[in-house]
């Protein structure tokens, strides 16, 4: 992402005179989240709201590119950027494949991916630095080998980006990735998985899939040695959440319904059923591409996210090389059939026994209610399942509003469950953890339990009708983009 001071100057200052507006508003208390948040929180997340809705949207292309721009590498991290050799097996698409046709309803339209060699970078803590400190000149298996250095913990976190799935890269990541590894003691690996609208759904869970893999059973010539899966936590925020819950809805249905008993994977035959991940760590994970539960909604005030749009409205987004798609479709992720399949939208996902331990960090956010109802979901069946909702907050605040005792209450509390469940060594058990649910009141951050049982505000069976609804009317052309095209 370009953060230069020219590139945000030019964000910035035409908003000017909205932010004086803002600060006026909320030390008049005129604000409906005055009591709630710092001035500074006001005028963050209503500079975001305006830019996710401007009258004047950015094509996505241009949007994308922004996005990727790497701002380089500096300060306390070690960065060593590797390439995951595509195998020569078609197996992990297959098994994909299967997984997906399993799940799926009557209708369902979507490409068999290509497999790819996968990007990504390997994150650790680098101690003793100051922020402006440049990278050294080293080879890439340099920068890994003084990473390793200074890890002291075998947790490794898997972390997926968040970015609606069409925006962003590690690169925009590196801080709080590195931040992961600093809190954890461990080393994180970060997915440059491909993105939407150019590779839709399942490229990106397929570029998951094959990094899990390689983290367990290394390609020639990689870096790392083999990873036990009680060791790697799956980590992301917002779409980069999707992709580590349906990661593992994955693994859980191959486990559950292939008929197969072997696994080739460059050159080795792996036997099924697959290890989980030691647990899923996300942070406002975005978990039903269909926007249909009522948080949407109800919940606007505390968030900055753009509101569903009409078909009209969608009409009239610019269009470029990227989009509308050719031929067109009607969602940037996936083809509109797809919205409900559980490998798109988690929260379609009917069970989740045998999954590893869940943890959710989330705000008072639009998309509250979808990650309820998933944490409800799982802690019926079985899982693990610890929730954290904090009061007021919006997307993504534990990465977006970091100078807030909530935002580093979240953070610390979603890097100690990493600790918690992949730092175990192979002679010692696994932590113990239990299913609790917490709400942090505003401001205070003081704690209540709450029933994770009553999280959910719709039944399941609403929730499907819900979710199929949302979907018809989308084919129906009713209903257009939502968090889907932000108008930066």
């Amino acid at each position: 992402m370009d953060t230069s001071p020219s590139a945000l100057l030019r964000v910035f200052l035409p908003k000017v005179p909205f932010i004086a507006r803002t600060a006026l508003w909320h030390t008049l208390w005129l604000s409906s989240t005055s009591s709630k948040w710092d001035l500074r929180t006001e005028i963050i997340v209503n500079i975001f709201r305006s830019l996710l809705n401007s009258p004047k949207p950015t094509p996505l292309l241009q949007q994308q590119r922004w996005s990727v721009k790497d701002p380089g590498i500096k300060g306390a991290m070690w960065i060593s950027k590797v390439t995951l050799p595509k195998p020569e097996e078609d197996d992990i698409r297959l098994l994909l494949v299967d997984a997906i046709e399993s799940m799926k309803g009557d209708e369902a339209v979507y490409a068999s991916p290509a497999i790819l060699p996968v990007e990504a970078e390997w994150t650790g803590y680098r101690a003793n630095v100051r922020h402006d400190r440049p990278r050294l000149d080293l080879s890439e298996a340099q920068h890994y080998q003084r990473m390793m250095s200074e890890v002291t913990s075998p947790v490794t976190i898997l972390y997926f980006h968040g970015g609606v799935h069409f925006l962003m890269d590690p690169a925009s990541h590196r801080i709080p990735v590195s931040r992961l590894a600093h809190l954890t003691n461990g080393r994180c690996l970060s997915v440059r998985y491909r993105l939407s609208p150019q590779n839709p759904f399942p490229c990106a869970l397929l570029d998951a899939f094959q990094t899990y893999l390689s983290l367990l059973y290394p390609p020639p010539g990689s870096f790392h040695k083999p990873i036990a899966a009680s060791n790697i936590a799956l980590a992301g925020d917002s779409a980069g959440g999707n992709l580590a819950l349906a990661l593992v809805q994955l693994i859980l249905e191959i486990n559950r319904s292939s008929a197969r008993k072997m696994l080739a994977f460059h050159g080795r035959s792996i036997a099924l059923p697959l290890p989980l991940p030691a647990g899923i760590a996300s942070s406002s994970p975005w978990t039903d591409i269909t926007r249909c539960m009522p948080s949407i909604l109800s919940n606007a005030q505390y968030d900055y996210l753009p509101p569903p749009m009409g078909a009209e409205t969608v009409s009239r987004f610019p269009h470029d090389e990227i989009w509308p798609t050719n031929p067109p479709r009607g969602d940037i992720y996936c083809d509109l059939s797809m919205l409900d399949h559980p490998l798109v939208s988690p929260l379609a996902a009917k069970d989740w026994t045998g999954s590893c331990p869940i943890f959710i960090v989330c705000g008072e956010e639009m998309l509250a209610d979808e990650e309820k109802a998933v944490a409800s979901l799982a802690a019926e069946q079985g899982v693990t399942v610890i929730w954290e909702q904090y009061e007021a907050m919006p997307h993504c605040f534990a990465l977006l509003l970091e100078h807030l005792q909530a935002s580093q209450k979240g953070f610390k509390n979603w890097a100690a469950f990493c600790a918690k469940v992949a730092g175990g060594n192979h002679n010692e058990e696994q932590v113990k953890l239990e299913t609790k649910a917490t709400w942090f009141a505003a401001k205070t951050c003081r704690e209540t339990a709450v029933d994770i049982r009553s999280l959910a505000v719709c039944s399941r069976e609403e929730v499907a009708e819900r979710m199929v609804s949302a979907k018809q009317a989308r084919m129906e052309g009713k209903e257009g983009e939502a968090k889907i095209l932000p108008k930066i």
